[in-house]
């Protein structure tokens, strides 16, 4: 048993500074294993291990998706260590072997978290998303489903359920997207709208959106060259602005 801060510390350098000296990586499954189901940030942060050991050392993990399923909450879009996680995430989702009920639990569940997320997390998620269904063309139907709920009381998916063969994510649809459509941020919003269309092959560059932070987006927003907008507007006369105002009897304005 670790200190919680220990944990963090030895997980965050165990990927790249331990387990490439190590003459035999996989003694570190047993460790690895149970830091990944202590939840949290501890449990994000194992997965860089495990990634190694899955993709290297022939890792089998039977529950793997199931618990990766379980990690997305609503803190998942404010973590510090968000880009990590949602980079293997992709990587852990690549695959085309993966069953769709798995994919369309992982899109539903992300969509339905996005409703409470911060712009920025919405700017790397929803594009996220979209290479889902490219890569997965079965769970298009969330998106094309004539006739699929309209909201939360309709919707036959069912977030609490932690087996995501069991979510009911198939029978949905996105209308959580549908809804970021209308979304206070217009990149936001234009980014939602990409549903509306058929979807390209090519897969979009998430990279560059992973550690995407609010400052960034402040800083975009104010260095974007300003247009005039023509206004009319009636000129100020008195105290309160009004033409008959008594005010402007006894105050005037210089």
């Amino acid at each position: 048993q670790l200190p919680t801060g220990l944990y963090k510390k030895v997980l965050v350098i165990l990927h790249d500074s331990v387990l490439p000296y190590m003459n035999e990586p996989t003694l570190m499954m047993d460790f690895l294993t149970v830091a990944y189901g202590i939840g949290g940030a501890i449990s994000l942060l194992a997965l860089n291990g495990l990634f190694i050991l899955i993709h290297q050392h022939n890792l089998e993990y039977p529950d793997f998706y199931k618990k990766l399923y379980n990690l997305l909450d609503p803190s998942i879009y404010h973590v510090k260590y968000r880009a990590r996680f949602f980079h293997l995430t992709d990587l852990f989702l690549s695959s085309s072997h993966l069953p769709a009920y798995l994919v369309a639990a992982f899109i539903k569940r992300l969509s339905r978290l996005a409703l409470t997320a911060p712009p920025e997390a919405l700017l790397m998620i929803i594009p996220f998303i979209c290479n889902l269904f490219r890569r997965h063309p079965a769970c298009r139907l969330l998106v094309h489903r004539p006739g699929g709920p309209a909201d939360m009381s309709e919707d036959p998916y069912v977030m609490e359920e932690e087996e995501p063969s069991e979510s009911r994510a198939l029978e949905s649809s996105l209308w959580e997207i549908q809804s970021l459509q209308n979304h206070y941020h217009p990149d936001v919003a234009k980014a939602a709208a990409v549903l509306n269309q058929s979807l390209s092959e090519m897969e979009d560059d998430i990279s560059g959106l992973l550690e995407l932070s609010a400052y960034e987006l402040f800083d975009k927003e104010v260095k974007k060259k300003a247009v005039d907008v023509p206004l009319e507007f009636e000129q100020v006369r008195g105290l309160f602005g009004k033409k008959n105002d008594i005010f402007a009897e006894h105050f005037s304005l210089d």
